[in-house]
C-alpha cells in the first residue's frame, strides 16, 4: 500500500488514544487490580512492546509511527487477561495483543498507544490428547512439539520461527512447515479458540471449527486469543536434505521439487532459491555459490527416493543430515526476507503464487529491478481423489527495493502475468476473510478498541 495512504490510516488510528485522564484512571485501576509486576510504564518495556517485524518492510518502515503504548501488561492467565481487557473497556483504551512480535505486517504495532497486552507470561500447555493439543495463546512452538512428541505426535504446522506463540501465530500468521501435507491456518488446523471480547463477558468466548475463522490472521481486532486446540499429527523421523542444480536450470531444479511434493507421505518441506539469493546467505558447502539451492524435510526413510528424484533432474545431493532439520526450516518462508536483507539491507519482498513461478520465472524476474525467487512447497487445494495433485509452490519475489512506484507497478506486471501477490506492506486487513472478520469485530467489539488502524473502513 502506497506510503500517503498507510500515513492517513496511522493518523485516523491515532484519534482512538486515550485521554490523560482516562489513562491515569485506567493505570490506577489495572495497578490495584494486578499484581505490580504485571503492568509496566517503563519507556524500555513500552519501547519493546511497540515494535515489530514490520522492519522488515522499507515501506512500512517509513511510515510507522513514532508513538508507544501507554502501558503494557503481561497478564498470567486467562483470568488476568479478563481483567485487563475490562478494565481497559471501561476507560476507553485501545488493546493490542502480541506473541513474541515476530509479525512483519505491524500487526503489533498500537497506532493508537493505549494498551498493549503481552501474553507470552501465559503459556502453559494445558493438555494433550489424540490429534490435538490445547494451550495458552503464550506457549511457544517449542513447548508445543516437545509436548505432543512426548505422546507420540507432532504439531500438524508450525511457523519457521519456532519461538513463535501460539496465539501469536493464529492471529498473525498463514503457513509453515508442513503446509504441504495440513494447508494454511484456515484448513481445519484450528479446532477451537478461548478468545476475549471487549467488553469481554465473565470467561471468554469458546468458538470451534469453522466458527474459528474470523479469529486467524486477524490481529486480534476480532478478539484476543486466550487459549487455542490445535491439530496434531502422528510424529515421524525426518531428516533434512540438500541438494544443488547447476544455474540457471530452474526447470530441472522445480521439476525435482514437483516429485519431492509427491512424495506419501508428504515431506514437511520442500524450499527452493535462485543462486543469487543464495549468495546472502552465510557461507555453507551444502549451499555452494553459483547453483540453485533445493532443500527439503522428508521422512528419514524416503531419504534414497528423494535421492534418485534429484540425481535424475540433473541435480546433485550436498548433504543428508537428520541433525539439519532445524537448519533447513530457517531457510524457508519469510525467514529468507530476514536472512537475506541481513546480508543486502536494499532489499524488499513480495509474497507471490501461480503457476509462472515455475513455467516462465524469467518473466516473473523481470518485473522488478534484480528479482530473485524463493519457493515454498504448499497444499494449494484439497484433491479428494489424489492430495498429491493439490501440491504447487509459493513463495517470495525479493528484489531491490527503489521507491514506491517501482514496486507497484511490478506488482501490476506481476497480476498481468497471472503471478498471485499478497501485498506485505501494509498493515491494514484483507482477502476473502475480511467480511467474516469485520461482522465479528463489530458484534465483538462494538467501541472499536482492539487493535485500531487495522481493520479497513466499511
Amino acid at each position: 500500500m502506497p506510503a500517503p495512504e498507510l500515513a492517513a490510516i496511522a493518523a485516523t488510528a491515532s484519534r482512538r488514544a486515550p485521554v490523560p485522564a482516562a489513562l491515569a484512571a485506567f493505570l490506577g485501576d489495572l495497578t490495584a487490580a494486578l499484581h505490580p509486576d504485571r503492568v509496566s510504564t517503563l519507556e524500555a518495556a513500552r519501547l519493546a512492546a511497540s515494535r515489530d517485524g514490520a522492519y522488515l518492510s522499507p515501506l512500512l518502515s517509513a511510515v510507522l509511527p513514532e508513538r508507544l503504548a501507554d502501558v503494557v501488561v503481561r497478564p498470567a492467565d486467562t483470568a488476568e487477561l479478563l481483567t485487563a481487557v475490562r478494565l481497559a473497556h471501561a476507560h476507553r483504551v485501545p488493546v493490542v495483543p502480541r506473541g513474541r512480535g515476530t509479525g512483519n505486517y505491524a500487526q503489533a504495532v498500537p497506532l493508537a498507544g493505549g494498551l498493549v497486552v503481552d501474553l507470552t507470561g501465559a503459556d502453559r500447555v494445558l493438555e494433550v490428547g489424540d490429534g490435538w493439543i490445547r494451550a495458552e495463546a503464550g506457549a511457544t512452538f517449542v513447548a508445543l512439539e516437545a509436548a505432543a512428541r512426548r505422546h507420540g505426535q507432532e504439531i500438524a504446522m508450525l511457523p519457521t520461527t519456532v519461538g513463535s506463540t501460539i496465539g501469536g501465530f493464529l492471529g498473525g500468521g498463514a503457513g509453515g512447515l508442513g503446509s504441504i501435507e495440513h494447508g494454511w491456518l484456515w484448513d481445519g488446523f484450528v479446532l477451537a479458540l478461548d478468545v476475549v471480547t471487549c467488553p469481554p463477558g465473565g470467561a471468554p468466548l469458546r468458538v470451534h471449527g469453522r466458527g474459528c475463522l474470523p479469529y486467524l490472521h486477524a490481529y486480534g481486532v476480532t478478539g484476543i486469543i486466550a487459549t487455542a486446540t490445535v491439530r496434531l499429527a502422528p510424529a515421524r523421523q525426518r531428516t533434512a536434505v540438500l541438494a544443488s542444480f547447476p544455474a540457471p536450470d530452474w526447470a530441472g531444479a522445480t521439476r525435482a521439487g514437483q516429485e519431492l511434493l509427491r512424495l506419501d507421505p508428504p515431506p514437511r518441506l520442500v524450499s527452493l532459491d535462485d543462486a543469487t539469493l543464495i549468495e546472502t546467505y552465510p557461507a555453507d558447502p551444502a549451499l555452494p555459490s553459483g547453483r540453485i539451492s533445493l532443500r527439503a524435510v522428508v521422512d528419514a526413510a524416503a531419504a534414497p527416493v528423494v535421492t534418485q528424484a534429484i540425481t535424475a533432474h540433473g541435480g546433485r545431493v550436498e548433504s543428508i543430515a537428520a541433525d539439519a532439520v532445524g537448519y533447513v526450516s530457517t531457510l524457508a518462508f519469510n525467514h529468507v526476507t530476514l536472512r537475506a536483507r541481513k546480508a543486502r539491507p536494499d532489499l524488499c519482498h513480495l509474497q507471490v503464487g501461480g503457476e509462472p513461478l515455475v513455467s516462465d520465472p524469467d518473466a516473473v524476474r523481470a518485473c522488478l529491478p534484480g528479482a530473485m525467487l524463493h519457493l515454498d512447497g504448499l497444499r494449494t487445494h484439497l484433491d479428494a481423489a489424489d492430495p498429491r495433485r493439490g501440491r504447487g509452490f509459493g513463495g517470495l519475489l525479493l528484489s531491490e527495493f527503489r521507491d514506491a512506484a517501482t514496486l507497484y507497478d511490478g506488482i501490476d506486471r506481476l497480476r498481468d502475468l497471472g503471478v498471485h501477490v499478497i501485498d506485505p506492506h501494509t498493515w491494514e486487513l484483507g482477502g476473502p476473510a475480511l467480511p467474516g472478520i469485520r461482522a465479528a469485530a463489530v458484534a465483538n467489539d462494538p467501541l472499536g478498541l482492539l487493535n485500531p488502524g487495522k481493520l479497513p473502513a466499511a
